[in-house]
Order: C-alpha cells, then structure tokens, then sequence
C-alpha cells in the first residue's frame, strides 16, 4: 500500500456479514481495486478526487466504494504516514464577519488541497489561548495558521516553535519571531483613509477603535498619526476612542467624540463593525453618515456595501488572504526549511456613500 494511501477500516456492511457484492470482512483498497480491474493507486486516487484520475474512473470507484461500505481510516493513516492533514486554525474572533471571510478562503484552499480545518477560538483572552492552542496540538494538526489575541508575546508560541509544528501568522504578528505571515499594509490603508478625508475637506478627524495591544491597531494608529503631521494637524488625544473592534464600542465612541466642546467632522474606523457602529450611533441624533458626518471603515466586509447609506471603507482583500496563508502554510508543511516569507497585501479605498465634504 502506497505511504500515502487512504487506510481501510472495516465497514459496517462487512463487519455484519457482508455488502451486496458479496465481499466478507474489512473492505481494502485492494478489494475495490481488484473489482474494477485497476491499480490501487487508481482507486486512493479517485477517493481524494485527483484531478489525475479520468472522470468516470472516479465516479465508478467512489460508487462502488460506497456499495461496499468502504471508509477513510484518517487516525491509521496518520499513524503511518505521520501527517494527520488536518490544519489547525486559531482566530480570536469569528463573530467579526472579517473573520469568518478570512476562515472561509482558508477551508476552501485547504480542502482543495486534501486537507481538513480544526477551528479553535478565544476571544482576547490569553489564558484561554494557551489552553485552545495547547489542545489542537493535541491533534497533531500538520501545521497551524494562528491570530492571536492582543497582548501575545513570543512566549505565547514557544512551545508549538519548539516542537517543529508549522506556524503562519495571519492578519497580526508578532515580530522577529521567524514566522511566516500574511497580511495587509495597515498604515498605508489608514493613509487612504485620512488622504480621502483631509481631501474632501475635514480637518477634525477622530479614530475610532484604537487598539495598541494588536498589531493591525499599532500600525492603524500610526498611519491615523503620520497623515495629520503631514499635513500639519494637531494629534489630539481626545479624538482617539480606545476600544475593541464591535459595533457597540463605535456607538460609544461616535458619542463620545460627538459631545466634545469641538467635535470633529469625521472619523477613521479601526475596522467596519466600529463604522457600522457609529452609523447607529449618528442615527440616534438625528444625523446620518455621508451627509452631516463623514465615517470610514476598515475591511471592506460584504455588508460594508449592503448599508444605506453604503459604506466608504479600506478594502484588505481577506479572500486573497485566506487563500495565500493556507498556501503558504502548506508549502512550509512541505519544506520545513524554506526561507521565511512575508506576504503583505496593498489594500485599496472603495469610496461610497458615507464620505463628503463637511457641512
């Protein structure tokens, strides 16, 4: 049997006295091989699906495998081949449905690669990542693609670093550590932000969602503090709303840079929840976003266009890194070697109805 060959287990068919085709006993790779004629290469083949494999051929070997009651051994297979091809997933946060986009393009390469997703969350709680990160080893996932909770340090993965397992951040990092990473270029989407803002006209311009414990926030807030010194602007401190990413903390902030003695004219969103946030927020005076109050988001989610009105945000391309980070990954389960990459991608603006110039 091939190293890589899916492992047989005995069917319930067989185990209670036999399939319709007569067969007694577990069901192999080489029982079905030897009814159709062909190798067993052939028939480990069609059951992953391999594009090498003529279409027909598929269809009669996964046919006949399931009148005989034939069923993938995943914990045997791992035993021998040590890959379980299982990559663990670890997010903070899937109720963001940046998130979940992100999630969905991972399980989507991933599946068309042969492999299966083990999803672990923790919120922004540490002590409870370090137990979720400490059970997906558990399953000797081939590798891990992590985005950790605020507040990580280098000690958060010094222990999956230690025993070799393959490691992708996505979305925040940790520097210097010697990890592959995808991402976005977070200052440079807040510099299209602020540009198009100070463009339009405005010039008290708050931050909404400023959050320093994560690496998106860091450089979120430098770009929000790099484009007011170019353009000559005061950094004030009573603009910047500290909070998580939720739509209840942009309703909060909204209020409370609204009920300043000079409110602004305009916020920067650390990320659309916060913008949608906001929205609501200006609703509940009697205001409404792109007309008496500019906002722009971060991510550009689907609902982000589904608003009204719809929402001017930065686009970070999430399926695109999704995509890449399990294709990274996959390749670095291939050669633990390779050198180190760093895939960062350029977000573009999509202006739409919450921007225009102050009233």
């Amino acid at each position: 049997m091939a190293d890589d060959e899916p492992a047989p287990i005995a069917s319930s068919r067989a185990a209670s006295g036999g399939s319709r085709h007569g067969h007694r006993g577990r069901v192999t790779l080489q029982i079905i091989a030897d009814r159709l004629s062909v190798s067993t290469a052939t028939v480990s083949l069609a059951l992953r699906d391999s594009p090498l494999v003529a279409e027909a051929t598929k269809q009669r070997v996964q046919q006949i495998a399931r009148e005989m009651g034939y069923s993938y051994n995943r914990s045997a297979a791992a035993l021998r081949t040590d890959r379980t091809h299982i990559i663990g997933v670890c997010f903070h946060d899937i109720t963001n449905p940046y998130f979940a986009e992100l999630l969905a393009a991972i399980e989507e390469t991933a599946t068309a690669h042969g492999h299966s997703i083990l999803l672990g969350t923790y919120g922004e709680d540490l002590d409870r990542q370090d137990r979720v990160l400490a059970t997906l080893k558990e399953y000797r996932p081939d590798g891990m693609i992590v985005c950790l909770a605020g507040g990580s340090t280098a000690d958060t993965l010094e222990q999956l670093m230690a025993e070799r397992v393959p490691l992708l951040q996505l979305s925040r990092e940790i520097d210097g550590i010697g990890l592959d990473f995808v991402g976005s270029d977070d200052r440079h989407g807040t510099h299209l932000a602020m540009e198009h803002l100070i463009g339009l006209g405005h010039r008290r311009i708050a931050f909404l969602g400023d959050n320093q414990r994560v690496s998106t926030g860091l450089n979120r807030h430098r770009g929000y503090s790099e484009i007011l010194a170019k353009y000559g602007l005061p950094l004030d401190p009573a603009l910047i709303h500290a909070a998580s990413g939720t739509r209840e903390n942009g309703l909060v902030g909204l209020h409370a840079v609204l009920d300043l003695p000079d409110p602004p004219t305009a916020a920067v969103c650390f990320n659309d929840l916060i913008a949608f946030g906001a929205m609501l927020g200006l609703r509940h005076r009697g205001l409404e976003a792109g007309t008496d109050f500019s906002l722009v988001g971060c991510d550009n989610v689907r609902e982000a266009a589904q608003w009204y009105p719809a929402l001017t945000t930065v686009k970070n391309f999430q399926h695109d890194m999704g995509a890449k980070s399990a294709e990274l990954l996959l390749r670095r389960i291939v050669d633990p070697a390779a050198p180190t990459q760093r895939i960062v991608l350029m977000p573009e603006l999509v202006v739409r109805g919450t921007t225009a110039p102050p009233r």
